[in-house]
């Protein structure tokens, strides 16, 4: 591209002396008539035009050679089937600039169809991620539905025969919820000490005997680093204002320090306990920083210094999913569906899509239409177009995966969808058959097979699921 600008450059150069020139020579043409007895003027001319374009063609070759030779040294990267590849040097994900988010973390510009091309990156290969893990556990492709820790006890049997009637296979249930509370009597001595742990599943192993001998996938829902009860029983480990006090959101809800290694030790344990108690899979929501006003008020500590947001939420991905995969058990995440394509949201939050797919099994974008501002994907209003936002959103998701390496561990997407009408929306659809199963149909038609419905109240809509 360097060579081509500098040839380029020549040319131009090459064009207006030829312009000079000739428009001299139309202007005085009948006195160079007069004077051809004088000497061959226009040869001379034409070879000191051609010596001008030849010398620029050279000058141009030798002041970008440098820059050529870097570019061709860049790493190019893997881009997904009908994109051109791109090539940058020293590229990191994980730091994606508030100054350059064009397209997926700032990486895609003007999209071209073209022939694939896979070239091999030129660094120096570094040791697999748990490259002696061998894995022997089967995978689901799950179709599920959300049941809240409010609802576990009395919606639990309609939820098995809803399942049981139509193409869903997985529950997400609540073990850890949003108030910090442990939906059963969890062996665990830490959550005991802090009043965590109560009693709305009486007997929590037979209730997943119950629902595998249904043959439904079981997902153990793990509220993270929003827990006021840790957070005020143990407040070390809490996030905490400058002026020492704990930090609280816009509900009143403290939250857990990241930065604080405890924090990661208590919520792999209670991963741990839900694997013991037969979890197929521990789904980590919240992961994230809250977004609540007042966090420009956070004193994060010392370690903050050294680590961003970024890199402190996806090293603790990383220790849960080493400790509870050689268990037996797949990790998952909740994530923003916005941090998909906007780098500026995956700073704040603390949430990189493609890091954290490094780890994972699972990685959830919840792509409700209904959480994306006017706008969005240049829809006017994204909540009355279901479809569009979730194919849009999706297939940014292709685009940003496809770069992690396929001989190493990588993520797949199961995202959540919208299953409920959001009345606070000024512009909004009643959400049924329709709009559900449009939400699906996007899944599909953006080369994805799983997903799982969200609705707080459990509602479900089961005329826009297939029967079973």
């Amino acid at each position: 591209m360097l060579q081509a600008y500098g040839s380029s450059v020549a040319r131009l150069h090459l064009s207006n002396e030829m312009n000079n020139l000739f428009y001299g020579m139309e202007l005085k043409s009948s006195k160079r008539r007069r004077r051809r007895k004088n000497g061959p003027v226009l040869p001379i001319l034409l070879l000191v035009a051609i010596a001008i374009g030849v010398g620029g063609y050279f000058l141009s070759k030798f002041l970008f050679k440098n820059e050529i030779e870097e570019e061709k040294e860049a790493e190019t990267v893997y881009a997904p089937e009908g994109y051109e590849t791109f090539e940058w040097a020293s590229a990191d994900l994980s730091g994606a600039s508030a100054d350059n988010d064009s397209g997926i973390y700032g990486l895609w510009t003007e999209p071209k169809p073209t022939e694939q091309v896979s070239v091999e990156p030129t660094d120096t290969e570094e040791d697999i991620w748990m490259g002696d893990f061998v894995d022997t556990r089967e995978r689901v492709k799950a179709k599920g539905i959300y049941l809240s820790s409010s609802y576990i006890n009395k919606k639990l049997d309609d939820a098995i025969a809803l399942i049981d009637r139509t193409e869903l296979n997985a529950i997400v249930i609540d073990i850890k919820s949003d108030a910090g509370y442990i939906t059963y009597r969890m062996d665990y001595d830490v959550a005991k000490e802090i009043g965590a742990c109560t009693s709305t599943i009486s007997d929590i192993e037979a209730t997943i005997k119950k629902l595998k001998d249904h043959g439904i996938y079981t997902i153990a829902r793990i509220v993270t680093l929003k827990d006021p009860v840790l957070a005020d029983k143990k407040r070390e480990w809490a996030l905490k204002n400058k002026d020492g006090s704990i930090f609280r959101d816009s509900a009143g809800l403290a939250w857990v320090n990241p930065y604080e290694d405890q924090v990661w030790e208590y919520l792999t344990e209670v991963c741990r306990q839900c694997v013991n108690v037969g979890f197929d899979e521990v789904n980590l929501d919240y992961i994230r920083f809250s977004t609540d006003k007042g966090m420009s008020n956070v004193d994060f500590g010392p370690k903050a210094e050294e680590m961003t947001r970024i890199e402190v939420i996806t090293e603790g991905i990383r220790k849960i999913c080493e400790d509870i995969k050689p268990r037996g058990a797949f990790v998952s995440c909740d994530v923003y569906g916005a941090i998909i394509s906007s780098s500026v949201d995956a700073k704040i939050v603390g949430q990189s899509y493609f890091n954290m797919s490094k780890y994972l099994d699972y990685i959830c974008p919840m792509v409700y239409p209904s959480h994306y501002g006017n706008g969005y994907y240049g829809l006017d209003y994204p909540d009355t177009h279901p479809y569009e936002l979730v194919y849009h959103a999706l297939m940014d998701s292709q685009k940003v995966l496809y770069m992690l390496d396929p001989e190493e561990n990588k993520a797949e997407v199961r995202p959540w969808l919208q299953d409920f009408t959001a009345t606070w929306v000024s512009h909004h659809l009643t959400y049924g058959k329709k709009e559900v199963r449009d939400e699906i149909n996007a899944v599909y038609d953006a080369g994805y097979s799983q997903w799982l419905l969200w609705n707080a109240g459990v509602i479900y809509t089961e005329d826009a699921l297939e029967k079973d």
